[in-house]
């Protein structure tokens, strides 16, 4: 074999009954073996000495276009969503394909760095050039040999409410884009919002696209677009393919509404995914006391069984300074916010930024059975919920069956003087 991984840990949801260690074997970019004592050989062996390893982190969310172009061309003063839009337009003219392309790929890096090889990326279509999409389908070519890479046609200025923008989405997917995307609430009326929706979706079923729509991203409780997107997605067919992102008015519905609203999505088989980091941050700007949290309705939806993911959003952009593309740290906003502190509770949450969002994405082979692609993160934990506890160390990334990163343990040992010594903490490429 090319490498087996000796004596490993995997997470509840992909070994439910496991008591014991078990090896990896891994031939050719696949998964061939797991099972306990593996009687074969390999060019290469990593003990995992009990470690958690599991699928790699799966970003359902993201938007590689604006990443690391925090400060330009101003801070966000305000610290709100519009204001970050409006920056956005600002900055757009002074795009080009070298420096979006540059950002992706150092983005790229630390994604890999960290146990992130699948992404769904957001692309603006509203500028005509289409210069983002050009330069993120040429980061998506680049990054295929370690990293999914999906992108989304994304009509941030709102595909009514901006001239040409339907015209440059189909451009967009023509392009190579994967998914249909929109922003209904971001539509100059509720009617229009509604309308967007219904026309995305029929081009989208279509053209066999999947969808995934801004929706709702809104402290205002009439803000119900995404029934529009379920009932749409039941009418078409779709059932399986359409998710709404960030879905945070929902957090100030009303309970008789949510619980009309949550039959219906779970019955057009429309996903979900919050973005912890960035709902917790961006909603709730206009309260005084009580100020709401902001994430949308995570464990009521995931009761009703609606697949629920987290994803990062931004990072170091116009709408949040701050992020590393680390999933583990999503997750622990997520579980905090949703006050999912029981360990099915955080055993979810794992699920959320791995085989849910995995789900949401279409990845075929993702998993850790024979046949699965080799893709895998070896953790410095023994179980998911000590893996978000302590956002623990990647000690080995394996993409396509080969080690593409590794890193020390993270230890903490006593000085001489009894007093705690600094701990080694260090990400390395390979």
């Amino acid at each position: 074999m090319d490498l087996i991984i000796r004596r490993a840990m995997l997470p509840p949801s992909a070994a439910p009954q496991q008591k014991h260690p078990v090896d990896i074997g891994i031939e050719a970019g696949r998964i061939v073996a797991v099972e306990p004592n593996l009687a074969a050989g390999a060019r290469e062996e990593i003990d995992a000495a009990g470690s958690l390893v599991t699928p790699p982190f799966v970003d359902p969310h993201f938007h590689m276009d604006a990443t690391l172009s925090y400060g330009l061309p101003r801070v966000n003063a305000s610290g709100t969503l519009l204001e970050g839009i409006a920056l956005w337009g600002e900055l757009k003219p002074d795009l080009t394909q070298e420096a979006l392309i540059e950002r992706a790929l150092q983005y790229c890096d630390w994604a890999v760095a960290r146990g992130l090889l699948a992404i769904r990326s957001h692309v603006d279509v509203c500028d005509p050039r289409l210069l983002a999409v050009e330069a993120l389908v040429e980061v998506k070519r680049r990054v295929a040999p370690y990293l999914d890479l999906q992108l989304v046609a994304f009509p941030q200025d709102g595909v009514l409410r901006s001239a040409g923008a339907f015209e440059n989405l189909k451009r967009a997917i023509a392009l190579g884009v994967d998914v249909v995307g929109g922003i209904p609430h971001f539509e100059r009326t509720m009617a229009d919002g509604a309308q967007s929706v219904r026309l995305l979706c029929e081009f989208a079923a279509e053209q066999g696209l999947r969808v995934d729509m801004h929706c709702d991203e809104s402290d205002d409780p009439m803000s119900r677009h995404i029934e529009t997107l379920a009932a749409e997605t039941h009418r078409l067919g779709m059932q399986g393919r359409v998710t709404g992102s960030h879905l945070t008015s929902m957090h100030s519905m009303d309970n008789y509404y949510v619980s009309k609203l949550l039959p219906l999505m779970r019955e057009s088989g429309v996903a979900a995914i919050a973005n912890p980091l960035i709902n917790i941050t961006l909603q709730g700007r206009s309260d005084t006391y009580p100020k709401r949290r902001g994430m949308t309705r995570v464990p009521e939806m995931m009761a009703a069984g609606i697949t629920v993911a987290f994803g990062h959003d931004c990072v170091m952009d116009p709408w949040y300074s701050l992020g590393s593309g680390d999933m583990l740290e999503v997750a622990h906003m997520g579980l905090h916010v949703a006050q999912m502190t029981g360990v099915d509770g955080m055993h979810a949450c794992f699920d959320a930024v791995t085989v849910n969002a995995a789900r949401i994405l279409g990845l075929e082979g993702y998993g850790v059975v024979p046949g699965c692609a080799a893709n895998l993160v070896m953790l410095d934990a023994r179980d998911p919920v000590e893996a978000i506890r302590l956002r623990a160390a990647r000690l080995a990334v394996v993409s396509r069956g080969k080690v593409v990163s590794r890193a020390p343990a993270a230890r903490a040992a006593l000085s001489l003087d009894g007093r705690p010594a600094q701990v080694d903490f260090k990400l390395h490429r390979a």
